[in-house]
């Protein structure tokens, strides 16, 4: 089940509302979770909070486990957990949220298109992801994340902007 946060906000506690976890609360992704069939690696009923995009239904999501590949991959202390994303899209790189470098890309065995290699910008960020078009149908692309951001979505943050001000505005009064 995705993390959830509940926040009761009183304009008279202000020194309460500086401690509330707004990365928490807003894209910092502290629990990923999944509902795997088992052993076969690929889950329909996916919960994931990656941001404020919207994923379309024929999206199907992949959990990389390694040897237990029905179990999550966060199961062991330290593993890096990588999701892959197929999505039916004519773009390469998908809009998901988040400010990406592009760091590298080379050839596939067996595919006639390259894979790309990006990292996220935010300073204290080490999600990575990989893109490519599918091999055998060239109107999917195989988007692979590995990691999660410990920040909100730069888009989401956009947003969100103006309502924090203007919620900081009425704590003041």
């Amino acid at each position: 089940m995705a993390s959830s946060s509940t926040v009761n906000y009183q304009s008279s506690d202000a020194a309460a509302a500086a401690e509330i976890d707004w990365v928490g609360i807003f894209g910092g992704y502290s629990d990923v979770s999944l509902e795997m069939e088992k052993g076969s690696g690929v889950s329909e009923g996916a919960t994931m909070a990656m941001g404020d995009y919207n994923y379309q239904n024929d999206t199907h999501v992949h959990v990389h486990g390694g040897k237990n590949k029905g179990k999550m991959a966060m199961a062991k202390r330290g593993a890096i957990p990588r999701v892959a994303f197929q999505t039916r899209s004519a773009e390469d790189v998908l809009d998901d949220g988040y400010r990406w470098r592009k760091y590298g890309q080379k050839a596939v065995k067996h595919s006639t298109h390259p894979r790309s290699y990006y990292r996220c910008t935010h300073h204290t960020c080490n999600v990575k992801k990989q893109i490519q078009r599918h091999s055998k149908d060239p109107t999917i692309v195989v988007t692979t994340y590995e990691g999660i951001h410990n920040h909100p979505s730069e888009k989401l943050m956009e947003t969100l902007t103006p309502l924090l001000k203007q919620l900081q505005f009425l704590s003041g009064i």
